[in-house]
């Protein structure tokens, strides 16, 4: 069950959208963003690094990808802590969604957090250990908010994997693709919002229980990360 969209979701001429055609069936979309009116990068390190929290939210206290995009959102995960625990480099993410909320727009995937800093966070989906999958957001400070680019990378770059490409288009064809940009200018936005409500401490937040998307409480996943 979808949360209630409690603040404006960006429109999608509200960014800097590029897609770019590469060698071999390569993609690329590139995503620059309005800035982030009230956000630093420092809040944008901490929401990345303990994306298993929770926040208050219309007076319940849901989970914070839930919140994040209160309509495509369906479920987080940290699949396998950091080496040094928690959601931190080396961690990898198990992310569930739905562009528009449409079943044939899911993506449920588990990626490798191989970048996360006061600069961005990157996410790598890797076949026999070379990278078919890569989305990374990066942001700066700016003197009217953080000032946010995401760039997504479809496909492989050696010849002989070309084929993988191929696969990759049909898995993720245009109209996916638009749907998926769509999505990020609404998450992207929501963070306005979001983080400069958030305790930016460390500590963690009084509740340790979160409504699901029936509404039911539940346990928050990935206990091993000591912020849950």
């Amino acid at each position: 069950m979808a949360l209630p969209v409690l603040y404006p979701l960006r429109p999608v001429d509200s960014a800097s959208v590029q897609f770019s055609k590469w060698p071999r069936g390569r993609r690329r979309i590139t995503i620059d963003h309005r800035p982030l009116a009230g956000v630093t990068p420092a809040m944008l390190l901490d929401w990345f690094s303990h994306l298993g929290g929770t926040i208050e939210y219309g007076g319940r206290v849901v989970d914070r990808y839930h919140a994040w995009h209160p309509i495509d959102h369906i479920r987080w995960e940290l699949e396998r802590p950091a080496p040094a625990g928690g959601a931190a480099e080396g961690a990898r993410f198990h992310m569930v969604e739905a562009f528009g909320a449409r079943p044939e727009y899911t993506v449920d995937e588990v990626a490798r957090v191989e970048k996360l800093d006061e600069t961005g966070i990157r996410l790598v989906l890797r076949l026999a250990g070379v990278p078919v999958f890569q989305l990374e957001h990066t942001w700066s400070a700016g003197t009217d908010g953080a000032h946010y680019v995401t760039v997504m990378d479809l496909g492989v770059r050696a010849p002989l994997l070309a084929p993988v490409n191929r696969v990759l288009r049909r898995r993720f064809p245009d109209d996916k693709a638009r749907a998926w940009v769509k999505h990020n200018i609404e998450e992207v936005g929501q963070l306005e919002y979001l983080l400069p409500r958030l305790n930016h401490s460390g500590e963690a937040e009084p509740t340790q229980r979160a409504e699901s998307r029936d509404g039911t409480p539940h346990r928050q996943h990935g206990q091993a990360e000591p912020v849950h």
